[in-house]
This record gives C-alpha cells, structure tokens and sequence, in this order.
C-alpha cells in the first residue's frame, strides 16, 4: 500500500460513521501493458490490486485486500467455481491460527453478514480445490490492506461486477 487509509470515515446524519472507499482503490479502467491473455485475472499482492486483463492493453482494476504476510496464494489458478452469497467455513488452519474463528467452526450462511460477501470466485489448481477465493466482504475498510487468511478481497459492488464478467475457467494469475 503507497500509504494513508484505504476506507475513510466520515459521519453521517444517523451519527455512526460511513466509510467511503481512498479514490485509488476505486475501479477504474486503467492501460495495462501485459503479456497475459483477454479475460485473465491477474493480483498484484504488493500494489493491492486485481486487473481483468481486456483488449488492446487495457485492464479494469480492482482495489483489493490481500493476505497477511506469507498466507496469500502465489502463481498460476483458474476460477474452477462460483457461487453467489456463499456460505463460509474456517479450515482448520485458520483456526489455529486465529483461535477465535472456532465460534465459525459449523459455518456461516451466506448473507450480509458472512464475510465472503455477495460473490466468490473459487480458485483450483491441477483440478483441486486450493481453498483461495477471490470474493467480496463484509468489512469494506480493508481494501488496501493485508488482513486476510489469504484470500482477495473486493468491495461487494466490485466482486459482483467480476463476477458478472469471469467465467469458470478463467485464468489467474497472483504476483
């Protein structure tokens, strides 16, 4: 991250805050000069970023979350699933290494309060479950940021939008 908040807050009438994504995580069509092909899905764990590579060098970027040192997926998947409002299980590595996630033990349902958020898109290799996705939450604040087990985060509005646009089988590609 270049630095400062990915999420700002502000109030709001009702007197909680409201958060309001830093501009440059907002998605935007930007030119990418890229040896990858149309339709691949490339993450950029360092810059925060996911770009859906399209036409004539030109990509739309993503702001994203990424995972906590060492824990994010490295190198080449597919989308090998998807599923909309996904329900969420902790593997047992996550609770080992986050205790508290054991309340989650059973899962959790899909819905608003889930925190793979409205879409994931599940991410295989060789054919098998890596047990990474690409998918929404439901804490916005933390694009920007390394705060995951490992998995890429996006604004709930941007994991619809790829979504919509990333079929099965679509490659990517996470630097």
């Amino acid at each position: 991250m270049l630095g400062g908040l990915a999420w700002i807050a502000t109030g709001c009438a009702s007197g909680g805050p409201t958060y309001r994504l830093d501009p440059r995580y907002m998605r935007q069509r930007v030119k990418y000069p890229s040896s990858e092909k149309t339709g691949t899905l490339v993450v950029d764990t360092s810059e925060r970023f996911l770009f859906a590579v399209e036409d004539d060098r030109w990509a739309t970027r993503y702001g994203v979350a990424v995972g906590e040192e060492g824990l994010t997926l490295k190198g080449r998947a597919t989308v090998g699933r998807k599923a909309e409002w996904p329900s969420w299980t902790p593997t047992a590595r996550m609770i080992q290494r986050k205790p508290r996630l054991a309340q989650y033990a059973g899962g959790v349902p899909g819905g608003e309060n889930n925190p793979l958020g409205a879409r994931a898109l599940y991410l295989y290799r060789d054919g098998q479950d890596t047990h990474f996705r690409i998918h929404g939450t439901n804490e916005p604040w933390s694009i920007g940021h390394a705060v995951s087990n490992g998995c890429i985060r996006l604004t709930n509005d941007d994991i619809v939008d790829l979504y919509d646009r990333t079929p099965v089988g679509t490659p990517v590609l996470i630097i």
